[in-house]
Formats: structure tokens, sequence, C-alpha cells
């Protein structure tokens, strides 16, 4: 088995398990970028461009989802909020199968 180190932030919530709720850990999309992720990052490999640290609420979220008009310029940021949450599958569950140690 391949492993890696992946700097998170300290207070950053563990990862849930598989199927539970998203709660920003931030693991997954500083693992690898999502497909939107990597469309907005320009990159297959490596932390996704638009994964931010939220101070105070002291989690990991989605630049796309937050502040859609620097990552999606093109499209009114209600749409491109909307699309973003879909294509990322928000309020789906973890689907992460990474192991946090």
């Amino acid at each position: 088995m391949r492993q890696r180190v992946i700097l998170l932030q300290q207070a950053a919530p563990a990862k849930p398990a598989p199927g539970e709720a998203c709660n920003g850990c931030g693991l997954c999309c500083a693992a690898e970028p999502c497909p939107l992720g990597m469309v907005v990052s320009r990159r297959l490999r490596g932390e996704c461009a638009a994964l931010h640290w939220d101070p105070s609420a002291q989690c990991y979220r989605c630049g796309v989802v937050t502040a859609p008009e620097r990552w999606l310029p093109w499209l009114p940021s209600g749409l491109a909020r909307r699309l973003a949450m879909r294509w990322i599958a928000a309020a789906r569950g973890c689907d992460s199968s990474l192991v946090a140690g």
C-alpha cells in the first residue's frame, strides 16, 4: 500500500466515514481534484486549487461553491454555485475511501 503525507490545518475536523455527511475535513480535495477541480485547477493530480480553509468555520470549503465568480467568471454566480454543488455532489455524503492516520 502506497502512503502519502497530506498536510491539513490542525483544526480541521476528522474525516467522516464513507456515506456520512461531509464535514469539510479537506482530505479528499487535498489528495486530488474532483472532475470539476481538474477543470478549475488545470491539473489531474495533487491538491485542488479551489480548496480553501475557512478560519471562521474551522473547516475546508470548495472555492467554486463559495466564490464561483472567481472560478467560473463566465457564469452568473448563483447558477455557477448551484452547478458546482451538483458537480461535486454536495450533501450526498463522503465518498472518499482515503484513510487518515
